[in-house]
């Protein structure tokens, strides 16, 4: 179905049930930190169930939920890297690792704050072709692909504490193709690290982390985008409980997801992903899902 617009920015979610909206939080919850694209999901599911398309500022604010579950389940982590930082900022010890790692967090995320900025408009804009099912479709299969020569060739044997300025911004780079829909921020800073070494759950530590800073910035700006849009009062409601359902199940992706890496591989989430993207491109194809 066709997008509801206001003010060019596509918010078809005002026209969806607070039930609709309480299903796509918990499709957005578990699939924005499993390396499967939430917007990928979003698009799709209510494509597959005849809805309209809840629109991307919708997807990217909702974003916010899956920041709340990342702080409070790495909230050790967190609290270590920003009282060590400061810390060492007051003791004047530049090289404490905890600051080096703070700086290559806030450094890995200005390539994707810059190429957020330029690709706004196509983004957020109605009717955007980067939401096409063919695009989301292509972006599945090749990062299944990328991930699977990462299971095949990497060395899974480094830690985050073994990390260095170039890996942090090797990984910020990745994260820039997460603004394509159907690459997944997690899935590319995922497969960034584990091709530059690390062990499997070490690798989706390091990709949360580096993706506090970024998760943030997107769905605060979402958030003033649609206040500018002058959404509803019914809209924010239904946004609120998008959000709180979201960051409930985001917790338990998280949880799910390390208990995978550490005792796993990543190959189920190739096989996912390349099998939802060749659905997709044939499912385009042959007009089953528009």
């Amino acid at each position: 179905m066709s997008q509801q617009c206001s003010n060019g920015l596509a918010m078809g979610f005002q026209s969806l049930t607070y039930g609709k909206i309480a299903l796509l939080g918990v499709v957005q919850g578990i699939t924005e930190l499993m390396p499967i694209s939430s917007t990928a999901h979003m698009r799709v599911v209510p494509a597959l169930l005849g809805w309209r398309d809840p629109g991307s500022a919708f997807s990217a604010a909702m974003q916010l939920a899956a920041l709340a579950a990342v702080i409070s389940y790495f909230w050790t982590d967190i609290r270590q890297l920003t009282l060590g930082a400061s810390s060492a900022v007051a003791r004047r010890q530049f090289s404490d690792p905890n600051f080096k790692l703070l700086i290559a967090i806030a450094i890995a995320t200005i390539p994707i704050v810059l190429a957020g900025i330029i690709l706004s408009p196509y983004l957020n804009q109605c009717n955007s072709p980067l939401r096409a099912l063919p695009v989301i479709g292509w972006s599945c299969v090749i990062m299944a692909a990328l991930l699977a020569l990462t299971e095949l060739l990497a060395r899974h044997r480094r830690s985050v504490a073994e990390s260095s300025l170039m890996d942090a911004v090797l990984v910020g780079v990745a994260q820039v193709g997460a603004l394509i829909p159907g690459v997944s921020r997690s899935g590319a800073t995922l497969t960034a690290a584990l091709g530059l070494g690390f062990k499997r759950a070490e690798a989706a530590r390091l990709s949360f982390l580096l993706g506090i800073p970024a998760i943030a910035l997107a769905g605060l700006k979402e958030l003033w985008e649609l206040h500018k849009a002058h959404l509803s009062i019914h809209g924010w409601s239904l946004l609120a409980v998008g959000l709180i359902i979201a960051s409930m199940s985001a917790f338990f992706a998280i949880w799910l997801l390390m208990r995978v890496l550490e005792r796993f591989s990543t190959w189920i989430f190739v096989l996912y992903r390349g099998a939802l993207g060749v659905f997709l491109l044939v499912a385009s194809a042959s007009n089953w899902v528009q």
